[in-house]
């Protein structure tokens, strides 16, 4: 009997040991986060809103998927495939981190691409900054993404400030408008544009005849359009969202107010801001990150003709193809990087991108500066939702942040 609980005994510890042999390994397998790539694939991800109220601007994450699917049909980079993520944050800051944090942490995600919107971007912006997650591209332009220096990010999107600088003046210069109003939302995005444009009209001793503020839940913008009437103004300068937008210009028009309505590019979806305006898009001026959707420029044919090949049930519209200049530079990089891949040989070759240009702006990054450009193009809703191209890329002589 002795013997026999003994060798129980012996069994017992043997079992316990090995338990906690397991549980010591599964704990440092989980505690190690995977490299984010191997001698097959790169894994880079991306979110979105791929459903909710903010869903149309979930496309870019799926613009995104083309050009990898592109590259990974062209051969891949360097002998890897790019094994690409997308999850949905229905554009809910939370969520983001949610999802950010699963793809880190459980998938070893590599880099980042995109990435919509400036609060859910400022939700995990630090944490992978303190994981030594390179995010290329956030998919929003707030100054605060760059400013200060954050070594992993790298951005593409021209800032809302500098957009509203050259916006003013091409009102100012080329529409010989002198009495220039604002509508603006009363958070980050508006108020970069509110002060872009401020900055740009002191330059001639000008200044805004009406500062309107909409708050992003209003529904009803009867006083502030009174009020915009009432100022004289000649032209009005958008730094709203679509929703906001239908209900300024339908407003508007039943009050026979009637000015030259310019926007910031976030509303230069023609096809999308005209059906839901019911036609009253047709004549406003926008901020353009990107070539027009029906450009024939070569890689934009490209672009198109995999699109439809690839995305048959895809719009091909402003934001969709938005995915693709947003994440060519980190394909631009890879190439660079050669097959001895790493994060620091990855930072390496981001911060010598110069002049690097495909569909959308001319970008330069270097260790000192990763506010990539703040070049836009200027374009007019034409009939039908056409685009008319007014002005090509155009720089902010007064951008603070290149001096």
């Amino acid at each position: 009997m002795k013997e026999d609980a003994m060798m129980f005994r012996k069994k017992m510890l043997v079992s316990l040991f090995a338990a906690l042999a397991v549980l010591t390994v599964a704990n440092i397998t989980q505690a190690a986060q995977p490299a984010g790539f191997d001698d097959n694939e790169i894994r880079i991800g991306q979110w979105g809103p791929q459903t909710g109220p903010a869903a149309p601007w979930g496309s870019v994450a799926r613009g995104s998927k083309l050009l990898f699917d592109i590259v990974n049909e062209e051969g891949g980079i360097h002998g890897r495939k790019i094994k690409y993520f997308i999850r949905d944050d229905m554009y809910n800051p939370a969520q983001t981190v949610a999802v950010v944090k699963e793809l880190v942490e459980r998938q070893g995600i590599f880099a980042f691409v995109g990435g919509v919107g400036s609060a859910p971007g400022m939700a995990v912006k630090d944490y992978l900054a303190a994981n030594k997650i390179i995010w290329v591209s956030p998919s929003a332009a707030d100054k605060e993404f760059t400013q200060p220096l954050n070594p992993y990010l790298f951005a593409v999107y021209p800032l809302y400030k500098d957009e509203a600088s050259i916006l003013a003046k091409y009102i100012v210069e080329k529409l010989k408008t002198k009495k220039i109003g604002i509508l603006y939302q009363n958070d980050a995005y508006g108020k970069d544009g509110l002060e872009g444009a401020k900055e740009r009209l002191a330059t001639y001793k000008m200044s805004l005849v009406a500062e309107i503020p909409v708050e992003p839940t209003e529904k009803d913008f009867a006083s502030q359009i009174l009020r915009l009437k009432n100022s004289g103004a000649e032209a009005v300068l958008m730094y709203v969202s679509p929703t906001a937008a239908v209900i300024t210009l339908k407003t508007a028009a039943s009050v026979g107010f009637k000015p030259q309505w310019v926007s910031a590019n976030t509303l230069s979806d023609y096809p999308l801001m005209f059906k839901i305006t019911g036609g009253l898009w047709e004549g406003v001026i926008t901020g353009a990150f990107g070539e027009t959707p029906d450009s024939k420029s070569p890689l934009m044919v490209k672009y198109r003709d995999a699109a439809k090949r690839l995305t048959p049930q895809e719009r091909w519209g402003t934001f969709y193809y938005a995915g693709i200049l947003f994440a060519d530079p980190i394909v631009e990089a890879l190439k660079k990087v050669g097959r001895n891949l790493s994060t620091e040989a990855l930072l390496k070759a981001l911060n010598s991108i110069k002049d690097y240009q495909t569909i959308g702006p001319r970008i330069t990054w270097t260790p000192k500066q990763h506010q990539g450009t703040d070049s836009v193009m200027i374009q007019k809703c034409g009939p039908g939702a056409s685009y008319i191209m007014l002005q090509d890329w155009t720089t902010n002589d007064l951008a603070t942040w290149k001096k």
